[in-house]
């Protein structure tokens, strides 16, 4: 071999680390200044004379809107994007990268929002992808790839084993692979951009203790999230965007609390309005399952779902919750049990036949892949479940009609694009996944299932979100919800099946208090003794 393995990092450091890091001299040059950079897209000034700094021993928050501007940012310096103006220097010498393995090479390393894995490579060969070990007859030693991929995986406590092709994990294993990648790279930079979005409470503890390790070992770190909470937990500075622009100056922690950052963040003082009580009582059955199993899992699942009413899912990875809803919709098969529709068996083939013929519709979690067509228009992808409707007699689609339909869903979900010609692939991560909500909003569904439907969004348009759900059940629209943010989970449903394993494992009915729901949600999902974590997986689970 040309080398034995990789070494992970050294997280042997003392306990009490001291609070913020690393200390470094003030007069030693930033691990990482970006200045005055500016960018612009047709039609829109992304960014405009932004700065940014980071120290080593620093764990930054780069904090914004949807569109606020900070993946353009995060893509410049990851050599994926090249300013228009404005320079980068590391540790005080200018750099410029022209493409992301110069970046690489420079000691930067990135956890991308949208997962940019190899599907039919393994979660080992992803993770080495940039540094695959060889023999020394210069072919890849496959034994050496998979020994050190496992020893990222297990630091990271992830219950996968390395051999599992990418495209057999769940969309929060995959997240794991991502995190595990990119600090295989060892460098001094490391770039978070919604690393928790796909993570269970506890996956996210442990990642955060191997950040504040990292941080305590000298490595700089910018960490992207819309869940403020977190901001305050690991991080020691704070960097706000809004509209292309610096919001403010760059700020210590200590110096913000929820209200100020909010208010950086929209431009005016949060309102704090709870959800009104909804006048009517849930109506009758809509959806039911009876005994259902599938091969994907799910093991002897009953619950009903009423008309006006929001049902729960929440489980830790592996749990099933995702795998069930798409055996409702006709994408999983079904083993065993029956699903009825109105009192009525159903038996669903297909994601269209359970639009067509029984007015369900599915907002997955994977938007990128399974949500919506990149290359198309917001127009077209809100509208695609509706151009049946939208047809004149020819068999021409009214093109009036169809953005008179559209707009006003647009404009409920605050999608922010240049036009309703846009393609999706412009969009920020939170604004195409408002497009996927509005996408089978316009088709009036009456059952309508949302995985995780905030992931990746800033806290307005979650609030946003939350208000549109809520309003719409109130309509009668029947939701199930899956999310594995307990407060949004506590906050809307009402009541909250707890799964794993691919079983139900208890049933609440939710008052929406938070601390007693919490706790009772966790001791399901764990079991009764509410300790240890799931064992490794290789296939598709959440």
């Amino acid at each position: 071999m040309d080398r034995d393995h990789i070494n992970p990092p050294q997280l042997d450091v003392p306990e009490q680390a001291p609070a913020g890091g690393v200390a470094t001299d003030p007069a030693t040059p930033p691990l990482l200044e970006m200045r005055g950079i500016s960018k612009a897209f047709p039609g829109v000034q992304a960014l405009d004379d932004v700065a940014l700094t980071l120290r080593e021993g620093q764990v930054l928050a780069l904090l914004g809107e949807n569109g606020a501007g900070k993946s353009t940012v995060i893509k410049i310096l990851t050599g994926l994007y090249q300013a228009d103006q404005g320079e980068i220097y590391l540790r005080g010498e200018r750099v410029e990268f022209a493409e992301p393995h110069s970046a690489i090479a420079a000691g930067i390393a990135h956890v991308p929002q949208e997962r940019n894995l190899v599907p039919d490579f393994s979660a080992g060969e992803n993770i080495m992808f940039e540094s695959l070990p060889t023999t020394r007859r210069g072919l890849v030693d496959y034994h050496a790839v998979h020994r050190e991929a496992q020893q990222w995986l297990d630091l990271l406590k992830a219950p996968i084993d390395s051999h599992t092709p990418v495209s057999d994990l769940s969309v929060a294993h995959m997240q794991l692979v991502e995190i595990a990648r990119a600090i295989s790279r060892q460098g001094r930079i490391l770039v978070l951009d919604e690393p928790t979005a796909s993570l269970t409470p506890h996956e996210t503890d442990v990642l955060f203790e191997i950040l504040r390790r990292l941080r305590d070992q000298g490595v700089g770190i910018i960490f992207v999230s819309h869940k403020l909470e977190e901001v305050f937990e690991l991080c020691d500075s704070i960097n706000v965007l809004r509209d292309g622009l610096n919001a403010g100056p760059q700020a210590s922690v200590e110096d913000m609390d929820s209200d100020k950052l909010i208010t950086l963040m929209v431009g005016r003082a949060p309102v704090k309005q709870e959800l009104p009580r909804r006048a009517t009582e849930p109506g009758g059955p809509v959806l039911e399952l009876r005994n259902v199993s599938t091969p994907a899992g799910a093991a002897d699942i009953s619950f009903t779902l009423h008309r006006g009413e929001i049902v729960g899912l929440y489980g830790l990875v592996g749990a099933g919750r995702s795998e069930l809803a798409r055996a409702i919709i006709g994408v999983e098969p079904i083993a065993a049990g029956q699903i009825l529709v109105d009192g009525e068996v159903a038996r669903i083939k297909s994601p269209k036949e359970a639009l067509d013929r029984y007015r369900i519709g599915y907002v997955s979690e994977n938007r990128k892949e399974e949500g919506l067509i990149q290359m198309h228009s917001v127009l077209s992808n809100v509208s695609i479940t509706i151009w049946r409707k939208l047809q004149n007699v020819s068999g021409f689609i009214n093109g009036r009609k169809e953005r008179a339909t559209v707009q006003p869903f647009v404009e409920k979900l605050d999608v922010k694009a240049p036009s309703l010609t846009t393609p999706i692939a412009s969009l920020s991560g939170g604004n195409q996944q408002k497009v996927s909500v509005a996408k089978w909003l316009a088709a009036g569904v009456e059952v309508l299932i949302v995985d995780e439907p905030t992931v990746g969004i800033d806290v307005r348009t979650k609030a946003n979100i939350h208000e549109l759900i809520w309003d719409l059940v109130s309509q009668g629209l029947a939701i199930i919800l899956i999310s594995s943010d307990m407060p949004e989970i506590v906050r809307l449903a009402d009541r909250i099946l707890v799964m794993r394993s691919g079983r139900i494992m208890g049933e609440i009915d939710n008052d929406h208090d938070y601390a007693k729901a919490s706790e009772r949600i966790l001791a399901e999902a764990w079991g009764a003794r509410g300790a240890g974590t799931p064992g490794p997986v290789n296939e598709k689970g959440k």
